[in-house]
């Protein structure tokens, strides 16, 4: 179905619930490091509950390592500095839907060497608001890529 890419992310109890929603969803979950988590943790397995053996994560070593192996073309990242609103993105069946992490956002030179405004989009918020918490991100932009697909979709 799609692709949720979590570069570098530092919080293990968003790690397991979006692991969480991705098995529920049937979306591959794909984790860049350099890795900061312990992924057999207590934290995640609690937000992960009983999901997170089951998922089957695909780890890579760095941003390097994920882009020279996946389809530039199919990916689309979240960004706060984006000017285009997740709404208007187009989600097609295998996109990469890449967040960055809690703390740096994308701030990995390979990543910020393809972002443009065809390819980057935001959650529109209050100009007084930082940031939303990375799992919200995630359902965010999912849940409108599965709405655009959703006649792809198996309850299976």
């Amino acid at each position: 179905m799609f692709n949720i890419v979590l570069v570098e992310p530092r919080i293990a109890g968003n790690v397991g619930t979006i692991g969480r929603m991705c098995y529920n969803l049937g979306f591959k979950l794909h984790l860049v490091g350099p890795h900061f988590l312990d992924f057999s943790s207590k934290k995640i397995m609690h937000a992960g509950l009983d999901y997170w053996d089951k998922l089957e994560p695909i780890f890579w070593d760095n941003a390097k390592h994920f882009l020279e192996n996946n389809d530039i073309s199919k990916m689309k990242f979240a960004s706060t500095k984006s000017n285009n609103a997740y709404f208007n993105a187009s989600f097609s069946i295998g996109d990469f839907i890449v967040f960055g992490s809690e703390s740096f956002g994308l701030p990995q030179p390979e990543i910020k060497a393809i972002l443009d405004d065809k390819n980057t989009f935001l959650i529109p918020m209050k100009s007084y608001g930082r940031s939303l918490n990375l799992a919200q991100s995630v359902a965010f932009l999912s849940g409108e890529a599965l709405r655009q697909n959703y006649s792809n979709f198996t309850l299976e």
